[in-house]
């Protein structure tokens, strides 16, 4: 065709076919590395990686003009991906193992947090990949052209640099010749723990939302073939998605506290983001597969309470009522100041955490709800609000300041006052999660305070976003409920 450029054959064969022979001859680096401890074959095992790297990151785009067959050349480009990351990430996995053991004896519980994390996202970018092929051969049954989503493109894109940044970390050999190259490489293998976290973590989400991108988009022709017209199988089946992402939340609960236990505050926090996070995912999940309304059948018994709401509720209890009341306990009580520790701290947190109960207890049973409101502040929102000032208490006491007594006395009192706020069923609070879904231009704003993260600031802006929150009703009650109540922004939306 007139104005397409075509790529010669042999180079465009390189860069796909190229890319295996590269990670094989890394992972027998990453081998005798393993075996002999040979700076050496640590740099060549890394060179190999970065080069497999470049080679992923352009052959998409040479693979779609190989001539005169670009269809199969894409099909190689996807089958040399999936055959990359079988052999690189249960290579970095067996790798991080052998760093903690072998390398850095003397072991914490935050490597060890970080090789199971390792092999967690392992596992998944392999569920990922096998669950992809299984979801595209039911689009080609179906006579659909499967189409790789934004999120799978991402996903390609930096699964690549993932697994060699983490080649480079694992396989790092401290005795190493004094030279530029080997300098430049060691970096990598001595990058902070925190880093390392962020960038896998990043990475699971990733591999998780392309998993959900393509239930979403083959989802209904897989349940077709599955179901038979069984609707009710097919809401036990459809049932599992908002019940997993339920069950992460109360995961990142627990998170939240082991990281307290260990003085990580900020990380805490993260934890508890995220568990906000599941726990609007699950709901708006479930509304959007219609598992929130009736079955369509006559005389059909239906019960007010179900298995996913108290599924969810468990949940909720664990992450927002529970772990914030630990957390408060184990930080407050290994201060030694004596007039925060005349406070009856013990009675607090169990009074928080009971009242945080009694909310969700209460939020369940309610016969009248609010669409698109809750009565009195929500757990989710009360546990960023009480955790918010623990960061800088904790930010206080380990820099010695003397503000470190008035922020224990303040994280305090704002447990007490948000347990109270819990419960004061008259104020109106607007659900945050669905207002972000109809006004992106709040998502992005929040998305730019997060970025506050890296800076010692973040939790004095944490609290400045929930304290903002707390004195919301006095605008968002004006909201009307049909509007507040909606996923999406339409063009009809407003207020009264």
């Amino acid at each position: 065709m007139p104005g397409k450029q075509y790529i010669p054959q042999k180079f465009t064969a390189l860069l796909i076919y190229g890319r295996p022979p590269l990670v094989f001859g890394g992972m027998l680096c990453a081998i005798a590395v393993m075996w002999t401890r040979s700076p050496v074959l640590y740099i060549l095992g890394v060179v190999f990686l970065f080069v497999s790297m470049t080679f992923d990151l352009v052959d998409g785009w040479f693979a779609a003009r190989f001539h005169p067959h670009p269809v199969m050349a894409n099909l190689a480009d996807r089958i040399m991906d999936k055959v990359v990351c079988s052999i690189i990430f249960p290579l970095v996995a067996v790798g991080t193992m052998w760093r903690i053991h072998m390398i850095a004896p003397d072991i914490n519980r935050a490597e060890l947090l970080h090789a199971i994390l390792v092999m967690i996202l392992t596992v998944t970018v392999l569920i990922r990949d096998n669950f992809a092929n299984f979801m595209r051969g039911f689009a080609i049954r179906s006579d659909q052209d499967p189409e790789d989503s934004e999120f799978t493109r991402l996903r390609t894109i930096v699964s690549a640099p993932v697994g060699a940044l983490l080649y480079a970390y694992a396989f790092y050999v401290p005795e190493g010749p004094q030279t530029r190259i080997y300098s430049s490489i060691s970096w990598f293998g001595n990058l902070p723990l925190r880093g390392l976290f962020f960038i896998e973590i990043i990475f699971l989400v990733i591999n998780l939302g392309s998993i959900a991108l393509y239930c979403r988009k083959y989802g209904s022709l897989c349940l077709d073939e599955l179901c038979l017209g069984n609707e009710r199988l097919r809401r036990r089946i459809l049932a599992f998605f908002p019940n997993a992402l339920t069950v992460m939340n109360a995961m990142m609960g627990l998170l939240a506290v082991f990281f307290a236990y260990q003085g990580r505050i900020r990380e805490a926090y993260l934890f508890l983001i995220g568990a906000a996070m599941f726990d609007k995912l699950d709901g708006a999940l479930a509304r959007k597969l219609g598992l929130t309304e009736p079955l369509p059948v006559e005389n059909e018994q239906t019960h007010n309470i179900s298995l996913g709401g108290i599924l969810d509720d468990i949940a909720d209890l664990v992450s927002f009522c529970i772990a914030p009341a630990w957390i408060f306990y184990v930080v407050l009580s290994a201060f030694s100041d004596p007039i925060v520790q005349k406070i009856p701290l013990a009675l607090i947190a169990w009074g928080y955490a009971s009242l945080g109960l009694v909310r969700l207890i209460y939020f369940t049973l309610d016969k009248n709800p609010i669409p698109g409101f809750f009565k009195g502040m929500p757990t989710p929102a009360a546990a960023m609000l009480t955790v918010a000032p623990l960061i800088i208490f904790a930010q206080a006491v380990s820099e010695a300041s003397p503000w470190a007594q008035f922020w224990g006395i303040f994280c305090c009192a704002m447990m007490i006052f948000t347990a109270i706020l819990m419960n004061f069923y008259p104020i109106r609070y607007l659900h945050l999660g669905r207002f972000m879904s109809r006004h992106p231009w709040f998502t992005r704003l929040s998305l730019l305070l997060f970025v506050s993260v890296f800076t010692p600031y973040f939790g004095h802006v944490a609290v400045l976003y929930m304290f903002l929150y707390t004195l919301s009703p006095f605008i968002t009650w004006r909201i009307d409920p049909q509007v507040a109540a909606r996923e999406n922004r339409t063009k009809t939306a407003g207020v009264h």
